[in-house]
This record gives C-alpha cells, sequence and structure tokens, in this order.
C-alpha cells in the first residue's frame, strides 16, 4: 500500500517507527542511503527519494514503503549546523532522521540481507561495513560521481541513473517529477491531516501545496549549495536548472510559501550555516565531510572542508597547543589516519579569497606503504587540475615536501586551480594511482 499524501514530517516519523516494526518481524524492507560523507546532497537526495517514491510506488515494488537513510551515526548530525538550519524550512527535525543506531548493530546483524533492498543515491558503491552486509542488495541508484560498474545494470522497477550534475538531487528530482505530480494531483488527505502540522490552513488544496513548498525547499538547498547557486558554470548542468524552476514553481503555488521566498537569501543563509564551523574541534572538522575507499589493502580518506588550509592548521595547532607548528599539524594529521587505519589522507579545502574569489587548496599526506602512490598521484593528476606548489602562512611559508621513506610521512600542499574539480573528481584519480601502486 502507498503512504497517503501528507507532509514530509510525517512520512519521516512514519518510516522511522515502520523501520523498527520490520526488523522486529522480518518485514521485507527498502532502504534509500545517501553516501558515508552524508552531506546536504546525500540528505536531501534520500529523502526525496522515499518521500515521493512511497506515495507512488511501483506495482512490482520490493516494498511500498521506502525508508531514507542517513549514513552516519546520529551524533554526528550535529557537526552538520546547516541540517538544523533547512530542517526549519521543511519542518522537520533531527530526530525524525534514520541513522545508522536505527539499524541493529550498525547494520551488521539482526537484519538480513535477502529482506531488504537497497538504492543508492550520492554514490554507487555502498562502502564499508553496509557494503559488505549488503552490497549485493544493492538495486537501483541515482547518482553523479564516476560509475564504478557495481550496480546492475538492469536495475527494473527502480531507476539506473549516473551521469555528470551539479547536484544528485537535481537528478533525483529528473527522475521523480512526474511521479511526484501525479501524488500531488491525485491525493486526498486523511481527516485531521490538514491540521497535522498545526498550520490553520483552510483546505486540502492549500495544505498540500504547503507540503509541497516545504519539500521544494528542502531539496533546493542542496542544488544550490552545489552549485553556488547555480553561478558555478563548469559545475551547472540543464538538470540542476530544470529541477531549481520546477521546485521554485512548487512554492510559488503556495501563497504561504510565495511571498516570503527569496532564493539568494535563502542559499546565502544555508551557506553562511554551514561554512560556520569554528566551534568544531581539529578532529571534528576532517570527519564532517569525510569518505573512505580501500584500494588492494591500501586505504584512503578525504576530507572535504569549507575554509582554508590555514584555518585548519591553526585548528590543529590550537588543540595541541606545542612549539613547532609544521609537526603539530604534521602529528594531528598522522594521529586521524591511525584512528582510521589510513594509508593516504587528503584533504580539499574550498573557501574564499581575500579578493572575494572561490579558491581550492589540496593536501596530501602518505604512510611510507603509500609514498609510491602519492608520487605517482603527483605527477599524473598536476596537469589535469593544475595544481601549483603553495604554502600555509601559519606554517611559515613551508610548502611541504615529498619526503623520503626513511624520513617520515609523505606530505605535499597545493594551490588547485581548476576550481571546477571537486571531490568526484579528484577521489578517481587518487583512488586510480593507489590501486596501480598497490595492485
Amino acid at each position: 500500500m502507498a503512504f497517503p499524501r501528507n507532509s514530509l514530517r510525517a512520512f519521516l516519523s512514519h518510516a522511522k517507527k515502520s523501520l523498527s516494526t520490520a526488523i522486529q518481524s522480518s518485514q521485507k524492507i527498502t532502504l534509500v542511503a545517501g553516501n558515508e560523507s552524508a552531506d546536504l546532497d546525500s540528505l536531501t537526495s534520500s529523502i526525496l527519494y522515499a518521500y515521493i517514491r512511497s506515495m507512488n510506488p511501483p506495482l512490482n515494488a520490493f516494498a511500498p514503503l521506502y525508508i531514507p537513510l542517513l549514513n552516519i551515526p546520529g551524533a554526528d548530525i550535529s557537526l552538520r549546523p546547516e541540517f538544523k538550519a533547512l530542517f526549519l524550512h521543511a519542518n522537520i527535525e533531527a530526530e525524525y532522521l534514520v541513522t545508522l543506531d536505527d539499524l541493529p548493530g550498525s547494520g551488521r546483524r539482526g537484519l538480513k540481507p535477502e529482506d531488504t533492498q537497497w538504492i543508492l543515491v550520492d554514490h554507487n558503491k555502498l562502502q564499508g561495513a553496509l557494503g559488505e552486509t549488503y552490497g549485493s542488495r544493492v538495486r537501483g541508484v541515482i547518482d553523479h560521481h564516476e560509475d564504478e560498474g557495481v550496480v546492475p545494470q538492469d536495475t527494473d522497477p527502480e531507476p539506473r541513473v549516473i551521469e555528470k550534475c551539479g547536484s544528485c538531487t537535481s537528478l533525483v528530482i529528473r527522475t521523480l517529477r512526474s511521479s511526484w505530480d501525479t501524488s500531488t494531483e491525485g491525493s486526498s488527505l486523511s481527516s485531521g491531516a490538514a491540521h497535522a502540522q498545526g498550520d490553520s490552513l483552510i483546505n486540502d488544496a492549500s495544505v498540500s501545496r504547503t507540503w509541497d513548498a516545504q519539500v521544494a525547499k528542502m531539496a533546493l538547498a542542496s542544488i544550490l549549495i552545489d552549485t553556488a547557486n547555480l553561478t558555478v558554470e563548469s559545475k551547472v548542468e540543464k538538470a540542476d536548472r530544470d529541477a531549481v524552476n520546477y521546485l521554485e514553481a512548487k512554492i510559488n503555488l503556495s501563497p504561504k510559501d510565495a511571498a516570503q521566498w527569496d532564493r539568494t537569501r535563502f542559499y546565502e543563509e544555508i551557506d553562511a550555516v554551514e561554512r560556520d564551523i569554528g566551534a568544531l574541534c581539529f578532529e571534528d572538522i576532517l570527519r564532517k565531510d569525510y569518505k573512505q575507499w580501500n584500494e588492494n589493502g591500501l586505504t584512503l580518506g578525504i576530507s572535504s572542508v569549507v575554509k582554508p588550509l590555514e584555518f585548519i592548521v591553526k585548528k590543529a595547532i590550537q588543540d595541541n597547543s606545542g612549539e613547532d607548528k609544521e609537526t603539530e599539524f604534521v602529528t594531528a594529521i598522522g594521529d586521524f589516519m591511525a584512528a582510521r587505519s589510513l594509508t593516504i589522507f587528503a584533504i580539499m579545502t574550498l573557501s574564499t579569497s581575500e579578493t572575494g574569489e572561490f579558491q581550492r587548496e589540496l593536501y596530501v599526506q602518505a604512510l611510507s606503504a603509500g609514498h609510491a602512490a602519492a608520487s605517482t598521484f603527483a605527477k599524473e593528476a598536476a596537469k589535469e587540475l593544475r595544481l601549483e606548489d603553495h604554502s600555509v602562512k601559519v606554517l611559515e611559508g613551508k610548502p611541504g615536501a615529498m619526503q623520503p621513506e626513511s624520513e617520515g610521512p609523505w606530505r605535499k600542499i597545493w594551490m588547485q586551480r581548476d576550481l571546477g574539480k571537486s571531490r568526484k573528481q579528484v577521489a578517481p584519480l587518487l583512488r586510480k594511482a593507489t590501486a596501480a601502486e598497490s595492485g
């Protein structure tokens, strides 16, 4: 049975309760999972897919209710203040989200693989413990990263969409917009649903439009953040522009929301909150937007940070209060790597320069087992990413050096002049170099 037309808030509450019931009674469940960095795009694309699909599931669906999974422990939501800011616009709260804490044993026991079906959004290979247990149960994908060739070609009745786009959420909109429109046009609200959110609204149509506007604002947040409000031409695709137009039309159909809607102001609000990470400690800054892979026995991690490298270095020094600034930073990175058994670790920054222009920096550190891979990456990626040797003032201008294996960790700092290449493009290059040298 399809989920009856209702608010996003009501849907998430129902999904969380239904997951618990399904686990206890060994019922079939479909989980829609974003990637392990759990950024805005993974959050919104997983919720959006599950919400729309649950209202209008395929006739031969594995299970009629689609449950969105935020691929982090619940405690890590606090590292993402932009979520809280967005929740106010979407009329939802963190407590309604399904996280790894809601899976028995974080997905490693108690939930039989054969009782599950997985849809991936914002990635196309299930990583880590979830991948080991449920990787063979992936039956659909919508993603804008490089195709890893793991998801089956035939995923009917679920989509298999992997293509370049500024935001994965844009691809979800393009794929499911007709289904969303059908659910809106053919819906009727259950008794009392119109006032379930405390809105003093008059009729079913106005309630439905308010709900759509709340969902539209949630979806718009990640598209606007990922494309800098559609201003980064190298990232923006037709699907992004079409999705923004479609979602804004949803907002404008709700008189209550249309009167107050200002896209630029909305983008600037979410962007400012996302960049306000000053209260986080060094480790939390690195793990806020973090991804990890294993390539032939070598483990690689990449953190994306919305502040310049100098800010991160200062945090490391502040947290460790040592006298040798370079040593403190390299040691702090080493501790982060050791806690995750990393061979190679990279930090990618995206920030605004003193003149107001976007800039990217790249820092790579490798243990002895990863020296060759790091060197290969440095040689092969330099031209493609337009890497230039870079220094950080707080390190007294030291750019880091490609240290011989006997002299400690390999490390290097670059300015990345190709601003259009984010982790989506850098990660495959680093993974390729790692796989080649470890194979």
